[in-house]
């Protein structure tokens, strides 16, 4: 499950980031994104979701939600 399938406000574990580009990868782990760390969706737009990681909100678009796997 990716977080475009997650519910909101509902806090999940981060099980894995799945992309092939390298520099996606990077760019959500300088977010704080990655295995074993809790994640909660704030809410879901449309082409886009609010994210809740390490007391910090950000706003990413559904191609790196869908790379977040919970």
């Amino acid at each position: 499950m990716n977080l475009l399938n997650a519910e909101a406000e509902t806090e999940y574990m981060i099980k894995d980031i799945e992309a092939d580009d390298e520099e996606l990868k990077s760019f959500l782990f300088s977010l704080g994104c990655y295995s074993g760390e809790p994640i909660t969706v704030v809410s879901h737009m449309k082409n886009s979701c609010v994210i809740s990681v390490k007391d910090a909100r950000y706003n990413i678009d559904n191609e790196l939600a869908e790379a977040i796997l919970i």
